[in-house]
């Protein structure tokens, strides 16, 4: 089998490539014992839908591990060592999965592996930014500082998406409303109407037979449906762990007319906060440009931050290779020029990713104010023109036997 890995190496370089090996465990073995950790492993080919299956509880909640931080980080600010440390905190963990990954954490350390290494080896639970934080804090000696930052990092980007999410669980709950209502209308009402109008001598207004003839399609074909919908959701589902079609979609979602822009500045924030931690850690910029590239979730942007790292491994400055790509906002790329030349480009992104949150908070405190009434309106105009199409027959009805 072949897998495609991301790999960090002792010196703190990351390394993507393709390795053949017997199964993923034999594959994390070997590279461990080669001095590599790995940031990332995937497994090439096959029919991606066969990783849909559940795997148990293979994740941890990012409260439980932000709480992890701030006691390890207390504990050796306090002067507690590492070891100890290490096995008071997993003996408290209640997940399976991160206490048995924590177990294996405190076996490493306390053999002398580095922390960075041994969370590095199950880079399936743990974020790349955080082994690399790790790394930097072992560096620099201030282990608990640099962990203290990456808390202080994941709580500023969980309130942005907690407020972004907040402001749109209403809309969300308005659409799950009229999609409800209308459905139960198709499929418990208009069935009992149509059999009322089955004994009618004359024939339906167009508008009833549509409103009828949907719901005789939906009727009849209920469990059909329902198939295909689940179908397509696991088509798209796989579809979408798809590396380059992931991709692809990213792009696409870029170019939407409103969203798009909210989308790009959203990306800009995450990487440009993302890179700042990094960079605020000792990690130099261009391995922190490979990791903060590797953690944005718009996987097309991550892509050009790739190609920019790159051009700055070839010497180029950082503003000018953003430049040249041509996807990121001119505030960005005048910020990093900015903070570039002043030597302040930790600074500089922090304030960047300040202003983009601000902005991303505003508009979409702006689009629920729009969409929230529009969504009212469009919910009571096809409401009322579902209902005045059944009634519509007994309206002519009544016509006919009052003349």
């Amino acid at each position: 089998m072949e897998f495609r890995c991301r790999l960090g190496t002792p010196t703190g370089d990351v390394i993507e490539g393709v390795y053949v090996a017997d199964s993923e465990s034999r594959l994390r073995r070997d590279l461990e014992e080669k001095g590599l950790y790995v940031l990332s492993l995937q497994r090439r080919g096959g029919m991606p839908w066969l990783s849909l299956r559940p795997q148990g509880r293979r994740r941890v909640s990012r409260k439980e591990f932000l709480v992890f931080n701030q006691e390890l980080a207390t504990l050796l600010k306090a002067g507690m060592p590492l070891v100890q440390s290490l096995d008071i905190l997993r003996q408290r963990v209640s997940n399976p999965s991160f206490k048995a990954a924590l177990d294996s954490v405190h076996e490493q350390v306390k053999s002398g592996t580095a922390l960075s290494d041994a969370f590095g080896a199950h880079a399936g639970l743990f974020p790349p930014i955080y082994t690399a934080s790790l790394m930097a804090g072992e560096r620099s000696g201030s282990l608990d500082g640099v962990i203290r930052r990456y808390v202080a990092y994941e709580k500023l980007i969980g309130a942005v998406k907690s407020r972004a999410i907040s402001a749109l669980i209403y809309p969300a709950i308005l659409v799950v409303l009229m999609v409800g209502l209308i459905g139960i209308i198709v499929v418990r009402v208009v069935p009992a109407f149509s059999s009322f109008y089955a004994n009618f001598d004359r024939e339906l207004p167009l508008s009833t037979r549509v409103i009828v003839g949907i719901s005789t399609v939906v009727t009849g074909n209920l469990w059909l449906i329902a198939a295909v919908l689940a179908g397509t959701a696991l088509a798209a589902a796989a579809w979408m762990r798809q590396p380059e079609r992931r991709a692809q979609l990213d792009r696409a979602l870029l170019t939407l007319p409103w969203a798009g822009a909210t989308i790009r500045k959203f990306a800009t924030s995450q990487f440009a906060r993302t890179l700042a931690t990094l960079l605020g850690g000792g990690i130099p910029l261009v391995n922190a440009l490979e990791i903060a590239g590797g953690s944005m979730t718009n996987r097309y942007l991550a892509g050009e931050i790739r190609s920019v790292t790159q051009r700055v491994r070839e010497g180029e400055s950082f503003s000018s290779a953003l430049l040249v790509r041509g996807d990121f906002p001119d505030v960005a790329v005048k910020m990093v020029e900015v903070g570039e030349s002043t030597g302040a480009l930790q600074e500089m992104l922090n304030s960047l990713a300040d202003f983009y949150d601000e902005e991303i908070e505003t508009e979409v405190a702006r689009f629920i104010t729009l969409i929230e009434p529009v969504i009212l309106v469009v919910m009571g105009v096809v409401i009322a023109a579902v209902v005045l199409a059944l009634y519509m027959p007994l309206f002519e009805l009544s016509s006919v036997l009052g003349g």
